[in-house]
């Protein structure tokens, strides 16, 4: 399968886009954790239908409201990451879910009496379609901003963007990201 990348200026810095004529495989800002995880080595720069819903979707994003439609992914991981990102994917805007509550969400899904809030942990500081799957909105239990792949500073930045109340969150002395 060929993957494609263009380029993306945001507000929050430079964002490399990929995908192919199915859908969206990846999503990071410059610099970012696990950054290009999982492109083959040899992508080609080229515009896409979907790069352009792509970026008329980050648009709408940085200007401060929630874009009414959402792209075609394409989840290139394992089953138990995919079912974390979906998870994800239902965090709705300007709200947060923690990973303990992730964690229980799964737990009842497989009718297991418990999930490892840190095996979530991992699934999302791997998501490789930062924003749209929204990593960001995941924090710790006590108010945490632990754990964003493209860097607390970002994640504090999306969260206001969206209008969360920062109140509640604490930035942690040492970084944790995933």
């Amino acid at each position: 399968m060929e993957i494609f990348v263009c380029k993306y200026g945001s507000p929050f810095g430079k964002i490399t886009i990929a995908g192919n004529e199915k859908g969206l495989t990846g999503l990071w800002f410059a610099g970012q954790k696990y950054f290009g995880a999982g492109l083959p080595k040899d992508c080609t720069e080229k515009e896409l239908p979907v790069f352009e819903k792509t970026k008329q979707w980050l648009d709408i994003y940085f200007h401060g409201t929630c874009p009414d439609f959402m792209l075609p992914l394409q989840f290139l991981a394992s089953p138990f990451r995919q079912k974390v990102w979906k998870i994800l994917l239902t965090i709705p805007y300007g709200q947060t879910m923690t990973y303990g509550e992730i964690a229980a969400v799964i737990a009842k899904e497989e009718q297991r009496f418990c999930m490892s809030a840190q095996a979530v942990g991992n699934a999302v500081g791997h998501n490789p379609i930062s924003i749209i799957v929204p990593c960001h909105r995941v924090v710790g239990t006590n108010g945490n901003l632990t754990g964003y792949a493209g860097g607390i500073d970002k994640k504090k930045k999306l969260l206001e963007l969206e209008k969360v109340d920062m109140s509640k969150f604490f930035v942690p002395k040492k970084g944790t990201a995933i």
